[in-house]
């Protein structure tokens, strides 16, 4: 029986996709989820080290955020 990709939440899809690594279904349907939950922002790539200082304090404060709604 070929398992539903559709009904599979990510974390399953993902782990299915780790388990099977040559099953192209599984891994499509897991970049097309992905893909279609990202940001379409597009960013250039940072020019100076002060660009690059910022990006990484950018990075961080995300990173925190995130964090702080997974504590609660």
């Amino acid at each position: 029986m070929k398992p539903d990709f559709s009904s599979m939440t990510k974390t399953e899809l993902r782990a299915f996709v780790i388990a099977h690594p040559d099953n192209k279904a599984a891994f499509r349907t897991f970049v097309d989820r992905f893909t279609s939950e990202a940001s379409p922002q597009i960013f250039d790539i940072p020019k100076s080290n002060a660009e690059i200082e910022e990006v990484e304090f950018l990075i961080r404060q995300k990173l925190a955020e995130l964090n702080m709604k997974r504590d609660f």
